[in-house]
């Protein structure tokens, strides 16, 4: 796995413009599915950038209210900073679940919690940097996921069924993917935190947190970082929730 390092952006861009001129290694794990986007910063400065403004319109499955209740960057501590919303949002995988004579290679996508089973009736994501350290910025998602139904516990039951099914996948590439689930943080209704390993020439780390909260679920996911890294991942599941409840009505 090639690592491409002077600014981060996040490899999959589904929503506004990414012009940089180097790019995070993409997950192999999300396939096309990753509602991502963003160039990422390399350095802090002393004063918060604004957060993007909310698109009005987008692409297809983009919902402009539920963007609004997305995490800011005056909601997240010191060093973080919100890149980009994504105007383009992928399907999740619907009712059907994997057969089980399915390989655990085709089940990457669902794996890594990049797809969730289910339909949501609404999605909204959005990509975070934090200025972890000199050239290799922390880059994330969170991806906020609203059900008419109980979609939600049924998404974090299906995750915490497939990685018991697939703790350990090699890919057809040869790289092996590492999946365990834990409690999360103590957030919402339910919380798991996903832990996602990709061996190559370089271990990365893809780690996730999964909140639900009511009939919607948090969910915020880190970009291939080197491993370490969860710390930034817990400030942000925790921002992004108080956010997406504050901006409730």
């Amino acid at each position: 796995m090639v690592l491409w390092r002077s600014v981060a952006v996040v490899a999959v861009c589904l929503a506004t413009a990414c012009d940089s001129s180097a790019a995070r290694p993409a997950d192999p794990s999300a396939g096309a599915t990753t509602p991502s986007t963003a160039q990422a910063t390399a350095s802090a400065t002393t004063t918060k950038a604004a957060s993007p403004a909310v698109p009005a319109t987008g692409g297809s499955g983009y919902s402009p209210a539920l963007s609004t209740r997305l995490v800011t960057t005056d909601a997240l501590p010191a060093g973080f900073t919100v890149e980009g919303i994504a105007t383009t949002m992928p399907r999740d995988a619907g009712d059907q679940r994997p057969a089980a004579d399915v390989p655990c290679s085709d089940m990457i996508p669902l794996l890594s919690g990049r797809r969730l089973t289910g339909t949501p009736s609404a999605m909204a994501a959005v990509t975070v940097s934090h200025d972890a350290e000199p050239g290799w910025p922390w880059v994330a998602n969170e991806v906020l996921r609203t059900y008419a139904d109980d979609g939600a516990r049924r998404a974090m039951t299906d995750l915490r069924t497939f990685v018991g099914r697939c703790p350990t996948v090699v890919a057809s590439s040869g790289d092996r993917y590492r999946y365990a689930v834990s409690p999360g943080p103590r957030l919402g209704d339910d919380s798991v935190h996903l832990s996602s390993h990709t061996s190559g020439a370089e271990t990365l780390e893809w780690d996730s947190i999964l909140v639900r909260t009511g009939t919607a679920l948090v969910v915020v996911h880190e970009e291939g970082n080197r491993p370490g890294g969860d710390r930034h991942l817990t400030q942000l599941a925790e921002a992004a929730l108080r956010t997406y409840q504050a901006t409730g009505s």
